[in-house]
């Protein structure tokens, strides 16, 4: 039984990621890509250096690759929304073409720079499509140029078919071994999905599985991803509390600003007002209010 998630980004970088198994990162992006010519070889640009990843849990996991033509790969995993994500992938895509300029190179000597990003959850709620693709188009499809290209993967809108997938679809594959691979037996899914390559992103996860170093490295990103989730919250509900006791303030300095406003009140700047703490600003409120009344008494 497959125990590993690849959503988690140990395991998408193992997978991924790796030189030793560098005919996945091709596959995956052929099957992503679709272009005309098939990538054929890629380097990875940023494996991972374990004596660096050991003292630094805020490693970054995304795959960073570059084909036998030159052209940059980012690929990245996502397991929870964050805010400005479409504006994140366009800037990380964006970074990889800033980079192939150099002193003395021309523009048209660009290569085409493609952000991909693994997104498990609902991205654009409006469409059913759980692919797609973004390049610099005119409304009409007139295209300025294939330089920039984001594809996006929201794994939520998969729907596993009943049946074997076909091998025409090898996107609804790797679609299947993102979404559907932890907890199911390795037997029956090197046979569901039905190719060598599967075999070999499959023993990854079984070897992250049975290699403690890899185990305890995957167990540590889980817990790092729970403990942001954790903080977040914490750090969105303190927000809310926050908020609700400064709108509190705000309305009992007016009140304050108002009840100051009758004859014989003394005066106080706003400003001052809304620098004092509520506590301050009740006890302020209460002895006015006892004022306006002894003089109506």
């Amino acid at each position: 039984m497959i125990d590993i998630d690849p959503t988690v980004d140990f395991a998408c970088k193992m997978v991924l990621g790796n030189p030793a198994h560098s005919g996945l990162t091709v596959h995956f992006l052929n099957s992503v890509l679709q272009w005309p010519s098939p990538i054929v070889h890629v380097e990875h640009l940023n494996p991972i250096v374990w004596s660096e990843f050991e003292t630094d849990k805020l490693s970054v996991l995304d795959i960073l690759a570059m084909d036998d033509r030159g052209c940059r790969f980012n690929i990245e995993v996502q397991r929870r929304m964050e805010k400005s994500l479409r504006e994140r992938l366009t800037y990380y895509a964006a970074t990889q073409l800033v980079d192939q300029i150099g002193k003395g190179h021309a523009y048209s000597e660009l290569l085409p720079a493609v952000g991909i990003c693994i997104f498990k959850g609902m991205l654009f709620p409006d469409t059913v499509d759980y692919h797609q693709q973004f390049r610099l188009r005119t409304t009409t499809g007139l295209e300025l140029t294939p330089c920039l290209e984001i594809h996006t993967l929201e794994l939520y809108k998969f729907r596993e078919p009943l049946d074997k997938i076909s091998d025409d679809d090898p996107l609804g594959h790797w679609m299947d071994f993102f979404c559907n691979t932890k907890g199911r037996d390795a037997r029956f899914l090197k046979q569901r999905l039905g190719s060598p390559i599967f075999d070999e992103a499959i023993g990854i996860l079984e070897m992250i599985s049975q290699t403690p170093e890899q185990r305890r490295q995957y167990e540590a990103r889980l817990k790092f991803e729970r403990d942001q989730i954790t903080y977040e919250r914490a750090a969105e509900e303190r927000g809310k509390a926050e908020g609700i006791a400064e709108g509190k303030a705000v309305a009992k300095a007016e009140i304050i600003r108002q009840l100051q406003s009758l004859p014989g009140m003394p005066q106080q700047d706003l400003n001052a007002l809304m620098a004092m703490p509520l506590e301050k600003l009740d006890q302020i409120s209460s002895e006015l209010v006892a004022k306006l009344r002894s003089q109506r008494a």
